[in-house]
């Protein structure tokens, strides 16, 4: 086996960077919508509504805020994922199966950049 087949080339593993680049950017973009939308919720008061009411809508806007918190924990996983991503890139180590040791597919890749497993890694830890 060759070190070729070990390693992704130059050209494709600045296709996977700039696909990760990409996604960071969008997803950077969600984090900040939520984080604006969780300070709005949190500067709206609701002084002019009946009490019967308020009740009502503080438990909807609890729940609302613990949905967006959820939402934007599972965000700054995803970016923490992507840009762990790029350091696999800069120290040569992307897209190597840390299950098999084999080179992931390049369409798995382009579908879940972040991912270190193959689908045949995948599979076996959930047996």
């Amino acid at each position: 086996m060759t070190e070729e087949n070990l390693r992704y080339s130059r050209e494709d593993l600045a296709e996977f960077d700039q696909i990760i680049q990409d996604k960071l950017t969008a997803a950077r973009k969600e984090l900040s919508f939520i984080k604006e939308t969780l300070t709005r919720n949190n500067e709206s008061g609701t002084d002019t509504t009946a009490a019967s009411l308020k009740v009502l809508e503080d438990g909807a806007e609890t729940a609302e805020k613990e949905s967006l918190n959820q939402l934007a924990s599972r965000q700054m996983k995803f970016i923490q994922q992507l840009e762990n991503a790029q350091l696999r890139i800069k120290n040569g180590t992307y897209g190597v199966c840390i299950g098999t040791g084999k080179l992931i597919p390049k369409e798995r890749l382009r579908a879940v950049p972040h991912t270190q497993h193959s689908i045949e890694a995948k599979l076996a830890r959930r047996d």
